[in-house]
């Protein structure tokens, strides 16, 4: 356990740095590792409720649910960054994508966790190893999947909300192409005749 200790806070760290160098954004590697309290949630309470111990065989569970929140984590950002460079907005961008990417998340997190039912009912030799790995993997399965699909694409939508594009806020542009120009409107002079628009520095035609 104590050699774990040190495992895992290296664990988390190198996954931090590859999200970071996939992505190359802080923002969103830091959105992608907020998946693995949700998974931590459900292993956690998994194992209160079968009431198993914490121990080496939960911690290399833990550690493998890790890989699979990640992995959900990946497959919804990856999307939804796909849906924004397409020309989407971010609203349109972050319902599109969870619906889209619900069936993907969902058969990744089934079939691990399908695999490892048999394992958790096991009661043979060797099963009090099994056993609480497989408990550990399943519940925490269940938490993550149904919170990364609940949680991120809001957690995403505030993030990417408070960036300084205007566009994807939703907010008007300030400024534009024409800010050089003189623009006059269209009310008639007190003749009745209309005044035109005239660039500045411009010497009028005679």
């Amino acid at each position: 356990m104590a050699k774990l200790q040190v495992i895992v806070p290296m664990t988390i760290g190198l996954i931090f740095f590859l999200l970071y160098s996939t992505f190359n954004s802080l923002r969103q590697a830091t959105l992608i590792i907020l998946n693995l309290p949700f998974a931590l949630i459900g292993g956690v309470v998994a194992l209160w409720l079968t009431g198993e111990y914490l121990s080496v065989p939960a911690s290399v569970g833990f550690i493998n649910l890790f890989g699979v929140a990640v992995l959900n984590g990946i497959v919804l950002v990856s999307y939804m960054n796909k849906l924004r460079e397409d020309g989407h907005s971010l609203d349109e961008a972050v319902v599109s994508g969870a619906l889209l990417r619900l069936r993907p998340v969902l058969m990744t997190a089934l079939v691990a966790l399908l695999g490892l039912v048999p394992l958790a009912f096991a009661n043979g030799i060797g099963s009090e190893v099994q056993r609480p790995l497989a408990i550990v993997v399943i519940g925490g399965l269940v938490s993550s999947t149904l919170l990364t699909l609940i949680m991120l694409p809001v957690l995403y939508r505030w993030l990417e909300g408070r960036s300084k594009d205007p566009i994807d806020r939703g907010e008007p542009q300030t400024g534009s192409i024409c800010d050089g120009h003189e623009t006059v409107g269209e009310a008639p002079h007190g003749n009745g005749e209309p005044r035109f628009t005239r660039h500045p520095g411009e010497i009028p035609s005679m």
